[in-house]
């Protein structure tokens, strides 16, 4: 399993949130505690966004806590909204196509589990993509699928429910191969304006997804990083940030 963290509010240094606390993401690259996968070192990524519509992106391969050019990105970036991720790899070899978190134009894409079987799935799963945006498909992981399959269901107008759409359609797939491993999603997605922190399991065993209002905004994270007072993202729930941190939680559906 991965380790992700997402921030939204007024602008801060990177480093405060993913570098300086002591149980960090960084840290957690090397000892996550909330998961099964304690090291997370298949590379690691960042996304932010700056005064562009589109976000910046660095991914990289070396493991969180050796990438001295993370660390000096992160200390140098200021934003006001940002995404980070550390992998554990399920499926798909060590490489910079494979890091989260994926980008289309304005959109940043990162996700936390896995889809059962996927290595018997592949051609099927990669299927669901439209064949105006295969050719966006750059790496071999079931995350960046599902990313690409969501934006082809409506992720830019209506997030939410291309997700689940997204989600409902990889399951009909799972079932007509007979696959009865599970369909595992602690995602995040934003536009730049909005984001939303999707925490769902087809058998009910979400990854972990935690959130904190601070001072100058809202903090998402797949497991605390420092002793304030965390809550967690319910099961089967998607958190929606707007622009001005308004918060809700609200039941995430998928059919079948």
């Amino acid at each position: 399993m991965c380790r992700l963290v997402a921030y939204s509010g007024a602008p801060v240094f990177l480093d405060t949130l993913l570098i300086q606390p002591a149980a960090s993401l960084v840290a957690q690259s090397l000892a996550a505690r909330e998961t099964k996968t304690v090291v997370n070192g298949d590379g690691s990524g960042i996304g932010w966004y700056g005064e562009r519509p589109q976000p910046g992106v660095y991914r990289g391969t070396l493991p969180a806590w050796s990438d001295a050019n993370l660390v000096s990105l992160c200390s140098q970036i200021r934003a006001r909204l940002f995404v980070a991720h550390v992998r554990s790899a399920t499926f798909g070899e060590v490489a910079t196509a494979n890091c989260h978190p994926f980008a289309v134009g304005r959109h940043l894409f990162m996700h936390n589990g896995q889809i059962g079987g996927y290595e018997c799935l592949r051609r099927r799963i990669d299927a669901l993509i439209p064949d105006d945006l295969y050719p966006l498909r750059r790496g071999t992981s079931d995350s960046e699928a599902l990313f690409l399959t969501a934006l082809g269901r409506g992720l830019e107008a209506a997030p939410v429910a291309a997700l689940a759409d997204t989600l409902a359609a990889v399951l009909g797939v799972m079932r007509q191969a007979g696959v009865d491993k599970p369909l595992r999603f602690s995602a995040v997605h934003t536009d730049g304006a909005t984001l939303q922190a999707v925490r769902w399991a087809s058998d009910r065993r979400c990854p972990s997804l935690y959130w904190q209002r601070l001072e100058q905004g809202i903090v998402v994270a797949s497991e605390p990083f420092d002793g304030a007072a965390w809550q967690e993202v319910p099961p089967s729930s998607v958190l929606t940030i707007n622009a001005d941190q308004a918060m809700r939680i609200e039941a995430f559906a998928v059919a079948g």
